[in-house]
């Protein structure tokens, strides 16, 4: 069972690091995209309205290929095969080269849009290891060096006025500024926000994983006690026989024979925990709910003759079988005694389910629950009254939550407590 929920805990794991690498790409894909829309207007303007004498055949040919570069990114992106570190680092090093081959064909240092280069910078510091970071921060400025000499530079026309060429690259300054930030800022945006995303998984994996420590710790002492037990119950069973032989008062005669029942009743419950884990491993068949949902009240009646709930089942839930962990009834009439022993008096539960979820709500009239219980639900901690809402109410939350269930308690209107539980019905036992 352990070794099952840790398989579950680190594929669990892995899909989190597959989306968020997965989500990076495609992001990366729109920003090029936002990229190219830019180029496509710069070539425009400097070819119909402010002609710089550019290569533009050339540079028309490297926007259309990173283009077709792109479409394949964003198909890459949606293929089942992991994406890797290494692997969105090559996307980076492509845009850093396809930036650099378009700039050297465009007046190199001199064009306005080289701080492009921070962009991917940015993205491999939020998304990449230090090392990977590093090496795309240096060929940046590699890159960024050999345009300072190497590149073919404007050859544009005499300009009307004087300082129209300064202007023009102030300008171009200013929108490669406004564009480079306002992409960094979607980018690294997204990334914390996937980076939370993925600590909270990692959170909720790490106190899962203690919860199984403490359920496994418990499940040790509990199976020790069961042996341990075993023992003393025969003895009594055997000094119960004999008492049955001679007591011929008939009252002392119901009172062996409500010890005899409540002996029977501990030797069944320490069988089942004997036998829980050899019905988990050969598996369980399906059941009708409803008989199941019979069961376990006529169960919690024997063990709780003293209460009397009005209870409720739906009698247009539909007839089907599904499959129930040897554990759930347990956790069941775990909330049931809490309740009981909340309100012997006065309780109530409704039962019904449909085709894929069974619903039970039990309503008590007790007390309800105080602030520091709310604040410390779902944990294991001391109970202030017995057996409510302390260690039992723990083992129960973590034990229907590993089976796809819920639980919910909330204070109900008028005093009391509501507790609402709702199970998912497997017609395919695993």
């Amino acid at each position: 069972m352990s070794k099952s929920t840790a398989s579950q805990s680190t594929a669990s794991k892995s899909r989190g690091n597959i989306s968020a690498a997965r989500q990076n790409l495609r992001r990366l894909a729109n920003i090029r995209y936002i990229a190219l829309v830019g180029q496509i207007l710069a070539l425009y303007y400097f070819t119909q309205v402010y002609p710089l004498g550019l290569p533009m055949g050339i540079i028309s040919a490297l926007v259309i290929a990173f283009a077709f570069v792109n479409v394949l990114t964003q198909w890459r992106s949606h293929w089942s095969k992991t994406i890797s570190e290494k692997e969105f680092g090559a996307h980076l090093l492509l845009d850093i080269s396809a930036l650099t081959v378009l700039l050297y064909f465009s007046g190199g240092a001199t064009n306005p849009f080289i701080s492009y280069y921070l962009v991917p910078i940015s993205i491999a510091a939020i998304s990449l290891p230090m090392a990977m970071t590093w090496a795309i921060t240096g060929l940046s400025i590699l890159a960024y060096s050999i345009l300072l000499i190497y590149y073919q530079p404007f050859t544009q026309p005499t300009p009307h006025h004087g300082n129209t060429g300064f202007n023009l690259h102030i300008i171009g300054m200013w929108i490669n500024f406004a564009l480079s930030a306002g992409l960094i800022t979607y980018f690294v945006v997204r990334m914390a926000a996937a980076l939370r995303t993925q600590e909270a998984e990692l959170s909720a994996q790490k106190e899962e994983q203690m919860q199984d420590e403490q359920l496994l710790a418990i499940a040790t002492v509990a199976a020790s006690a069961a042996h341990e037990l075993g023992t003393p119950l025969n003895t009594m069973k055997l000094i119960i026989d004999n008492l049955a032989e001679e007591v011929v008062d008939p009252e002392q005669q119901q009172d062996v024979a409500t010890l005899n029942q409540q002996i029977a009743r501990c030797r069944k419950t320490l069988q089942s925990l004997v036998n829980a884990a050899s019905i988990i491993e050969e598996g369980s068949s399906p059941v009708p709910v409803a008989a199941y949902v019979d069961g376990l009240l006529d169960n919690w009646m024997l063990i709780r003759p003293d209460v009397k709930p009005e209870i409720n089942i739906a009698s247009d839930s539909p007839v089907i079988n599904a499959c129930f962990h040897p554990v759930i009834q347990q956790s069941l009439l775990n909330l049931l005694n809490n309740a009981a022993e909340a309100s012997p008096q006065q309780l109530e539960i409704t039962i019904h389910w449909d085709t894929a979820r069974l619903y039970i709500d039990i309503r008590d009239y007790g007390l309800g629950l105080s602030p520091e219980q709310i604040e410390k639900m779902g944990k294991p901690i001391p109970s202030d009254k017995p057996g409510g809402l302390g260690l039992g109410l723990f083992l129960t939350h973590s034990s229907l939550n590993r089976h796809g269930g819920r639980v919910s308690l909330l204070n109900a209107e008028g005093g009391g407590l509501l507790t609402a539980v709702v199970l998912p019905l497997k017609a395919v036992c695993s």
